[in-house]
């Protein structure tokens, strides 16, 4: 949020359409690799929809960062340069505090309105975690949730028992009912998801093991030339 009031896209956004189906991609993307970017491809083509790319600033559910938040929102904008539909919001870069979820959706719901329908697209080990998110049970009050799992996963099966009774009856195979209701419901997207994780690729430049095939050949360039994550070898291509 900026001093004078929320972030000014989500204005704009609201004026151009307002019965748009907002989707918000959130995460730490440290750093960003190919496994983020077709759990990105998929729902924008899925859903027919912008994805808004946006990268926490003080994630507290984890470790602190490798890369600080501009750095990683760097990474970010570069892979993402040219792709249709994917477009990096910073909002989260500009508030004071800890990256709450429930803080950024409030702040998203105030711009947006009452009406507007708002998605939150996280990985179905994030579904899985939620109840350990602050504030936990007011997000589907606030947004819907697409979940990114992969084919053949019953993930409804596979929720503790709380979340499981949270989200009975939000259940829904139809991307049209994100549109026909400001929140509350939860899709589930099957789609082939690239291997890989940050965590690894981070293990991996860290041991000197390859990893420059994991991520975005510009975000492989960057790391390299601002010696991220312990980076081996010499920078390459053309300074930022």
């Amino acid at each position: 949020m900026t001093a004078n009031g929320p972030t000014p896209v989500a204005d704009d956004v609201r004026e151009r359409d307002p019965g748009a189906l907002h989707v918000f991609y959130g995460g730490t993307f440290d750093p960003v690799h190919h496994g983020h970017l077709a759990v990105a491809r998929g729902a924008r083509d899925a859903l027919d929809c912008p994805i808004r790319m946006m990268p926490a600033a003080d994630p507290p559910h984890r470790a602190p960062p490798g890369a600080s938040a501009g750095q990683r929102a760097r990474m970010l904008a570069l892979a993402i340069e040219g792709e249709p539909g994917l477009v990096l919001d910073e909002r989260e870069l500009h508030r004071a505090g800890p990256s709450y979820s429930v803080d950024t959706l409030r702040e998203l719901r105030q711009a947006l309105g009452e009406s507007a329908p708002i998605a939150l697209l996280v990985g179905a080990d994030s579904l899985l975690g939620l109840p350990d998110w602050h504030d936990w049970t007011a997000l589907t009050g606030l947004a819907h949730f697409v979940v990114a799992d992969r084919p053949g996963n019953r993930l409804d099966q596979r929720l503790p028992p709380a979340l499981a009774a949270h989200l009975a009856g939000r259940w829904t195979d139809d991307p049209a009912a994100l549109r026909s209701a400001p929140a509350g419901r939860v899709l589930c997207l099957h789609q082939p998801l690239h291997p890989g994780s940050a965590t690894e690729i981070r293990r991996r430049i860290t041991a000197g093991a390859p990893w420059r095939d994991l991520v975005p050949g510009p975000v492989a360039d960057y790391i390299v030339r601002h010696r991220l994550y312990g980076v081996h070898g010499s920078p390459t291509g053309a300074p930022l």
